[in-house]
C-alpha cells in the first residue's frame, strides 16, 4: 500500500476556502429564499430556506474542527495563522447570516398568505436583494483576496441601514394609524432588521478581508445609517 504523502499548510488552507465557498453558497441559497418567501408569501419556500439551517451549521463546525487541528498539528507563520483565523471568523459571519435568514422564512410563515401593502413589500425585496449582493460580493472579495472590493461592501453598509430607516417609519406609522395591522407590520419590522443585520455581517466579513490580506483593521468608524435606536419619531394619527 503506498505512503499517504501528508498534506502542506497551503493544501490545507485551500481545504478551508473550499468548506467556506460552500458554506457561503448555502447561505446565499438561504437568504435567496427567504427573500422570495416573504415577497411570494411562498410558505412552502420558507420551510424549505428553514430546513437549510443545520448544513449551514454542520460546515461551520467543519471550518473550526479543521482550524483548530491545523493550527495544533502545523507549525504555520504568522500569515498562516492569520488565514486560520480568518477562515473562522468569516465561518462565524455566515453561520448568523443563515440563522438571520432562517428567522425571516420563519416570519414569514407566521404571517401565512396575506400579502404586506404592494410599496412594503418592494421596499423588503430592494432591502433584502441589496444585503444579498452585499453577501456574495464580499464572499467573492474573499475569493480573490481583493481589499478593494471588499472596501467597497464596507462602505455601501449605510445604503441598507437608509433603507431600514424609511421602512422603520413607515410600518411604525401603519401601526399607529391602523391596530389591526400590529401584528403582521411587527413581523415585517423584525424582517426588515434581520435583512439590516445580514449587511452588518457582510461589512464584518469585508473587514475580515482586510486583515486577512493586510494585517490592519480597516477603520476605526464604520459608515453607519441606522438612526431607529437613536431617534424619537412622532407620527399623525388619521382619525
Amino acid at each position: 500500500m503506498p505512503e499517504l504523502v501528508p498534506k502542506s499548510f497551503s493544501d490545507e488552507l485551500e481545504g478551508l476556502s473550499v468548506l467556506l465557498s460552500q458554506m457561503g453558497g448555502l447561505v446565499e441559497e438561504q437568504l435567496a429564499g427567504a427573500i422570495d418567501s416573504v415577497v411570494r408569501r411562498d410558505l412552502q419556500l420558507a420551510s424549505n430556506t428553514v430546513a437549510v439551517d443545520p448544513r449551514v451549521d454542520a460546515l461551520q463546525h467543519q471550518v473550526e474542527n479543521r482550524a483548530v487541528t491545523l493550527i495544533g498539528s502545523k507549525h504555520p507563520t504568522p500569515d498562516e495563522v492569520r488565514e486560520v483565523l480568518s477562515a473562522i471568523k468569516i465561518a462565524g459571519d455566515l453561520e448568523r447570516i443563515g440563522d438571520l435568514a432562517k428567522n425571516v422564512a420563519k416570519r414569514a410563515m407566521v404571517l401565512g398568505t396575506d400579502s404586506p401593502e404592494k410599496h412594503l413589500a418592494q421596499g423588503l425585496a430592494r432591502m433584502g436583494s441589496l444585503a444579498a449582493t452585499q453577501v456574495k460580493t464580499v464572499l467573492d472579495a474573499y475569493s480573490a483576496r481583493d481589499t478593494n472590493v471588499a472596501s467597497t461592501v464596507w462602505k455601501r453598509d449605510g445604503e441598507i441601514d437608509e433603507l431600514y430607516n424609511s421602512l422603520f417609519r413607515e410600518l411604525l406609522t401603519y401601526m399607529m394609524e391602523d391596530p389591526r395591522k400590529i401584528s403582521a407590520s411587527t413581523h415585517l419590522l423584525f424582517i426588515a432588521k434581520n435583512f439590516e443585520r445580514v449587511g452588518d455581517h457582510a461589512t464584518n466579513i469585508a473587514e475580515t478581508v482586510h486583515y486577512l490580506v493586510h494585517g490592519t483593521s480597516l477603520g476605526d468608524q464604520r459608515p453607519k445609517s441606522d438612526i431607529t435606536s437613536t431617534t424619537n419619531f412622532t407620527f399623525n394619527r388619521k382619525d
